[in-house]
């Protein structure tokens, strides 16, 4: 983690190249280095991060006015902090009898502000919750007696949980855990707090921009999708082609109690949906066997999606990975114990993310907590099923090697699609592809559940969304399209994005008749598309060009009229 000092360096950087998000901080105490931190950090995340700053204690009159400066300047996104140091001066203050409401107050006063913003604009917020402050007034009684502040302190981040789960567009970044990471001592400084209202110590900074950039990086869809594990004491302490099965470290004793933990946060990973791989110097017989055999293992074959053990070169086995699950290196963590390999991939790969996992295993975990290298703004139950669907798709990869003949291959797999309009049931898969679709995005446009309901019901605007499903497997909701009348004859391909591990099947000549038989049947002429060039969708430059469209004052144009039917080897379901 860089320093404040480090990170103040940043803002001398050019940022014009970098993408553009206008960001608010609204803040009951003193933010201006706070906001130095974010658009710092920022810059190594590679966004231009343009803040607006509310002077400090001004939130309820930046929020409740509509004319105000927060409101003008436009932000796409506006983060909070109600520090609990004011949230303790607003305790002292209240009467003893209203002390054991604090939370609920603080709570009715925070969803009016939420609607206030929301009918105002359509930022999504970032909220700070609160770090823990003992006053020591009831000693360890706080724990069970509503009055205490610490109780209504907890009570309250407890209640924040619960409402950012039933409200779109609203992301608590965590600095309790950040507090207990660091020890209180570091994030706080009493001398500094009296004397500036600067609640964050300079030390502390960093992190809490790191937690922000995390959130926001994730809206912008940027986050990890996949583990790779080396074997030999990463996954297991020992060297199995030395050792043998039987004298592995893993299980409840000693230092394997530390891989087996390990293990277990990988499993809880691939529960979430992170793709696991494994990318090992070693036999693959011999390395598959303790994931068969080894009574103490929590991994097993059936978790992890891609497993390549040879004695090639590890960058190169990587990127048979990357070919397989299509998805890209800045989207992959390898976490190997060999500084050799480590610095071998870093070389040859850059864009993946290469933790330097301390030397000694028993401290992996509490290292890789710090790093929250899995920020995610979204959880479906698609996510859980995630491994099976990339196992598969190496299956398919096996198979499609053995013929000669690509037509055949795609022949083979008996492909069917279902293409429906959203609905409440697809509408939070569409939601989080629009959120995790980068490369095959033509204008890159992300959608929340909120914007899909109105694009649901807008007369004006026609939506598809399209599953893939063939005799290895169902892949689910793999594509979404989304058309809007733009004239009498033309209608405007606002969105087309489709989930990469479907490439090379076919997809888009399906998806494209598909369209064309819609304008056609509504009496549309032209189909008119647009690509807007990101750094993650240049897979898709030509895109148009190629399926047959023709440039225009700067857009793709399709005539209807005399379109001829792609081939495709997919059938509507």
């Amino acid at each position: 983690m860089k320093v404040f000092s480090q990170i103040k360096k940043n803002l001398k950087n050019d940022f014009s190249n970098l993408k553009a998000i206008k960001v608010a901080i609204l803040g009951d105490s003193a933010t201006q280095f706070l906001n130095q931190a974010i658009r710092g950090l920022g810059y190594d995340k590679g966004f231009d991060l343009q803040i607006w700053e509310a002077d400090f204690n001004q939130i309820e009159l930046q929020v409740t006015d509509p004319n105000s400066e927060l409101y003008e300047f436009e932000p796409e996104i506006i983060i909070i902090f109600q520090s609990s140091h004011k949230l303790l001066g607003k305790y002292n203050k209240l009467k003893v009898d209203y002390q054991s409401n604090l939370a609920a107050s603080e709570m009715h006063f925070l969803s009016n502000m939420v609607d206030t913003i929301s009918s105002q604009s359509k930022a999504k917020i970032i909220y700070y919750n609160y770090t823990e402050i003992d006053d020591a007034v009831f000693g360890n009684y706080s724990g069970k007696i509503e009055l205490s502040f610490l109780y209504q302190l907890r009570k309250l981040n407890v209640e924040l949980m619960h409402f950012a789960s039933g409200v779109a567009n609203f992301y608590l970044c965590d600095l309790s855990t950040i507090q207990n990471q660091l020890g209180k001592s570091n994030f706080f400084q009493t001398s500094v707090y009296i004397n500036t209202e600067m609640v964050l110590s300079i030390d502390a900074l960093p992190y809490v921009a790191s937690r922000t950039i995390d959130i926001i990086a994730a809206m912008q869809g940027k986050f990890k999708k996949c583990v790779i594990l080396d074997l030999d004491n990463t996954t297991w302490g020992g060297i199995i082609g030395d050792d043998g099965i039987e004298n592995i470290q893993v299980g409840s004793l000693g230092i394997g109690k530390a891989f087996s933990e390990f293990q277990y946060w990988i499993k809880k990973l691939k529960n979430r949906g992170i793709i696991v791989a494994v990318c090992s110097k070693n036999t693959e017989s011999v390395a598959k066997e303790p994931f068969e055999k080894h009574p103490d293992m929590v991994l097993r074959l059936d978790d992890i999606s891609v497993f390549i053990a040879n004695w090639e070169n590890k960058a190169d086995n990587i990127r048979q990975i990357q070919s397989i699950l299509n998805i890209g290196f800045d989207s992959m963590v390898f976490l190997d114990d060999n500084p050799f390999e480590r610095n071998i991939v870093r070389e040859n790969i850059p864009e993946i993310t290469v933790p330097e996992l301390p030397e000694d295993p028993s401290e992996y975990l509490e290292y890789l907590y710090t790093l929250n290298l899995f920020e995610t703004i979204s959880y479906s139950n698609e996510d859980t099923e995630r491994t099976k669907l990339y196992q598969i798709e190496a299956q398919r990869a096996t198979v499609q090697q053995k013929f000669t003949n690509e037509e055949d291959f795609l022949k083979s797999l008996d492909m069917v699609s279902l293409v429906e309009p959203f609905n409440k049931f697809n509408k939070p898969r569409v939601a989080q592809l629009s959120q995790r679709s980068n490369q095959f995005n033509l204008r890159t446009v992300r959608y929340t559940d909120d914007d899909i309901d109105t694009l649901m019901t807008d007369a004006d605007t026609h939506t598809c969304a399209f599953t893939l499903e063939d005799k290895y497997g169902d892949n689910g909701l793999i594509c979404v399209i989304i058309l809007k009348t733009e004239s009498a004859e033309t209608l405007f391909i606002d969105t087309w994005f489709m989930s990469c591990r479907v490439l090379k099947r076919g997809m888009e000549h399906f998806v494209l008749n598909t369209m064309v038989n819609f304008a056609k049947e509504n009496g549309f002429s032209i189909l008119k598309g647009e690509y807007i060039p990101t750094a993650k969708n240049d897979m898709v430059k030509g895109h148009y060009e190629g399926l047959g469209f023709h440039q225009v004052d700067g857009f793709w144009e399709l005539d209807t009229n005399n379109y001829n039917q792609k081939i495709t080897y997919i059938t509507k379901k």
